[in-house]
C-alpha cells in the first residue's frame, strides 16, 4: 500500500508530488504531464508574471527561471512568455523532482479499508492511505446551458482547442469576455476565419494595464505591492493569506469567489485584439439550434432588445466551476460523503487542504472556493504544496488515532452553508 497517491501532474499535482517526494513518502503519480497545458493553441501566451508560475520544490531548485536559463531564455517581469515554453518547463520539473511519473489516468478513487483504492484507465488496481486529488480545471469547465446539448461539432469550449487552423474562411463566436475569449478570438483572426466575433455578458471589456516595474521605490511599492495576482492590497491579501481566507464565512467566500479578479485581457493582447471588429457586450444567448444549411441559430439578448446570430460554431470561453458532481473520477459514494460549502457545491477544506473524508486531500481549483482566488492560478501552488503534505504526513503518522483514512469524520452527507 502507497503512502500517497498523486492524481493529475499539472502545476499543482507535480508540486505536491515534489514535496512528498523529499520527505521520502512512498509514493505513485499518475497523470499527462502538463496535458492542458501543452493542448493550448500555439501563440498563446502566459498572462501571469514568470517569477509567479514557479512550480513548488522544497528547495525551490527547480522554478521557471532555473529552466528559461537552460534554454537560453530570461524570465523576465514585463516579458510575457509562450505557454509551449511553461508546459515544457512543467516536463522539465517532472523529470527533475517527481519520481517515475506514471502517465496513465486514474478512472476512479473510491473509499477501501484502512484508505482508498483506485484504479487506473487499463484497470489495474492500487491502494493507498492517503490521495491527492489535483485533476486541474478540464473536468470543470463551463459551457453556458442553451449552448449545453449541441454537438461538439458546433459548440466547444475554449479548453478543448489546440490548433485554430481548422477554423480558416469560417464564422465562428466566441462566448466570454476573459483572457481565454479575447486571446483565442485575437487568434481565430490571426488564423484566417472569414469572421470572429465575440459575444459577452460583461458591458464592458477590462484590460490590465502594463505591470510596473518591480524596483519602483518605497512609496509606490506601499501604495500598490506586486503580488503574483498583481498589484494592490486587495490581491495582496488574496495571494499572501489565503489561511485568513479560509476562516471567512462560508457565505463571504463564495460571494469573493464569483467576483473577484473578474475577466480581463493581458495588457499586450489589446493591440491584436483589435482585429476582432464585432464586439457585442452586453449581450447574452438565449436559445440555439441547428439551421437546415447545418449552421448555428443564436437567439442573442442584449440592450437594444433581441437579435439573431447565424454562425458556424461557437467557442464557449466560460470558464470553469469547481463543483464536486463533476469530480466524476471520485465514487459517487466518497462524492456523496464531503461536506461542501455554501451552495456552489465546492468542498470544504481544512486548514492543510484535506476533505472531510480523512486521508482524501484535495489541490488547485477545487479549493479556490475555500482558500480564495489564488487557488485559480499556478502561483498558489506554491502555498498548496508543501502545506498539504505536512497534512498527509500528520495523517499517516495518526493512523486510527486521529481517524483511519477511509472512515469519514461524520456520518452520511453534510452540506455547510456557512
Amino acid at each position: 500500500m502507497y503512502d500517497l497517491v498523486v492524481v493529475g501532474a499539472g502545476p499543482y499535482g507535480l508540486s505536491v508530488a515534489a514535496h512528498a517526494a523529499a520527505h521520502g513518502l512512498n509514493l505513485r503519480t499518475f497523470g499527462r504531464s502538463m496535458e492542458s497545458w501543452h493542448a493550448m493553441p500555439s501563440g498563446m501566451f502566459l498572462k501571469s508574471e514568470p517569477w509567479a508560475s514557479h512550480l513548488s520544490d522544497p528547495e525551490r531548485a527547480y522554478g521557471l527561471d532555473a529552466y528559461a536559463a537552460t534554454r537560453g531564455v530570461r524570465a523576465e517581469h514585463g516579458v510575457p512568455l509562450p505557454v509551449d515554453l511553461f508546459a515544457a518547463y512543467g516536463d522539465w520539473f517532472a523529470r527533475q523532482a517527481v519520481p517515475a511519473l506514471d502517465e496513465r489516468l486514474i478512472g476512479s478513487v473510491a473509499p477501501a479499508a484502512g484508505g482508498f483504492e483506485l484504479r487506473t484507465e487499463d484497470s489495474e488496481a492500487l491502494r493507498a492511505r492517503t490521495v491527492a486529488l489535483a485533476v486541474g480545471v478540464l473536468p470543470f469547465l463551463e459551457i453556458p446551458g442553451p449552448l449545453r446539448e449541441l454537438p461538439r461539432r458546433y459548440v466547444t469550449h475554449s479548453s478543448h482547442h489546440g490548433e485554430l487552423d481548422g477554423f480558416a474562411g469560417r464564422d465562428v463566436t466566441v462566448v466570454g469576455a476573459g483572457q481565454a475569449a479575447l486571446e483565442t478570438a485575437a487568434l481565430l483572426s490571426e488564423r484566417g476565419a472569414a469572421a470572429v466575433r465575440i459575444v459577452a455578458r460583461a458591458d464592458r471589456l477590462n484590460w490590465n494595464t502594463l505591470p510596473p516595474a518591480l524596483d519602483r521605490g518605497p512609496w509606490p511599492s506601499l501604495r500598490a505591492p506586486h503580488t503574483g495576482l498583481g498589484c494592490g492590497w486587495q490581491n495582496k491579501l488574496y495571494a499572501d493569506t489565503p489561511g485568513i481566507f479560509r476562516r471567512l464565512p462560508a457565505a463571504t467566500r463564495e460571494r469573493i469567489f464569483d467576483a473577484a479578479l473578474g475577466p480581463a485581457g493581458a495588457w499586450w493582447l489589446r493591440e491584436r485584439f483589435a482585429a476582432v471588429g464585432d464586439v457585442r457586450l452586453g449581450h447574452r444567448i438565449t436559445s440555439a439550434a441547428v439551421t437546415g444549411d447545418e449552421r448555428l441559430r443564436l437567439d442573442v439578448a442584449g440592450p437594444d432588445g433581441a437579435s439573431v446570430v447565424e454562425t458556424d460554431h461557437v467557442i464557449a470561453a466560460t470558464g470553469f466551476t469547481p463543483t464536486l458532481d463533476r469530480a466524476g473520477v471520485l465514487s459517487p459514494a466518497l462524492r456523496g460523503a464531503l461536506r461542501r460549502v455554501g451552495a456552489g457545491g465546492a468542498p470544504e477544506v481544512g486548514g492543510l487542504f484535506e476533505s472531510s473524508w480523512p486521508g482524501l486531500f484535495l489541490a488547485g481549483l477545487l479549493t479556490a472556493p475555500s482558500y480564495g482566488p489564488s487557488m485559480r492560478f499556478v502561483f498558489g501552488a506554491e502555498y498548496t504544496a508543501g502545506r498539504l503534505v505536512k497534512g498527509v504526513r500528520q495523517r499517516l503518522r495518526a493512523g486510527a488515532g486521529g481517524g483511519l483514512p477511509g472512515r469519514p469524520r461524520t456520518g452520511g452527507k453534510a452540506r455547510v452553508a456557512a
